[in-house]
């Protein structure tokens, strides 16, 4: 289904606009809304979309193609970190008996999501939290990690998605995420860090990458219940 888009425009600073990065804390960008519907895994899907986070006109082909061959199972407890509006996290939320997390830095975007589980109907087995990279659930283990890495944003960033990944979950769990540009040095760096990485999908320059984590992170200690909340 194409997506339909209506955008309310809100101020006049457009080259702010597209100057802006996506992974800002707090943009500064004028606020445009809009909304696109879409079907993502056969299902009818709505998000509320603006100015100041990634692919506002229409879910990205690298999104798309993760939420397509993500990999979740019954009972999973699944973190969606640098989530955007939220398309991949709830997407994964519509298996309700899944539990899903979504994270971002940017505090537009989790305002998006929020209103986005709603808008999908998923608000009781999805919750979004602001945070950088992992801080906001540094204390949970979960079963699977997605991320549409976000490469504009150079290399240390994406490792440090990478690296991170490893602490959070779960012994078996998996890291799954899809990149373009730079396909082969994200293999690499997830064979380095796991000891394994497969292709769970390639399109159009894209591929998805899964890795399980096939070890015990001893360092990681006891999870503590409950996610961290910033102001």
């Amino acid at each position: 289904m194409t997506p339909i888009l209506a955008f309310r425009r809100v101020g006049k600073d457009m080259k702010k606009d597209m100057n802006e990065h996506y992974y800002t804390e707090r943009p500064h960008s004028d606020l445009k809304l809009g909304i696109i519907k879409t079907r993502l895994r056969g299902e009818g899907f709505r998000f509320l979309t603006s100015s100041g986070v990634f692919s506002k006109k229409d879910i990205d082909k690298g999104t798309r193609l993760l939420i397509e061959n993500m990999v979740i199972n019954d009972g999973d407890y699944v973190l969606d970190i640098g989530c955007g509006y939220g398309a991949i996290g709830i997407a994964a939320a519509r298996n309700r008996r899944t539990r899903v997390v979504l994270t971002d830095i940017n505090r537009r975007a989790v305002r998006l999501t929020e209103e986005n589980i709603k808008l999908n109907d998923v608000g009781t087995n999805a919750t979004s939290v602001q945070g950088d990279l992992y801080e906001a659930v540094e204390h949970e283990k979960f079963d699977v990690i997605l991320c549409n890495l976000p490469m504009s944003a150079g290399l240390d960033l994406v490792f440090k998605i990478i690296d991170g990944s490893k602490r959070c979950l779960k012994k078996s769990g998996t890291v799954q995420v899809v990149v373009r540009k730079g396909n082969r040095t994200v293999e690499k760096r997830l064979q380095e860090t796991f000891g394994n990485v497969k292709t769970l999908a390639k399109k159009g320059g894209y591929r998805v990458f899964i890795s399980r984590n096939e070890h015990e992170n001893k360092k990681a200690g006891v999870a503590k219940p409950g996610l961290r909340r910033r102001p």
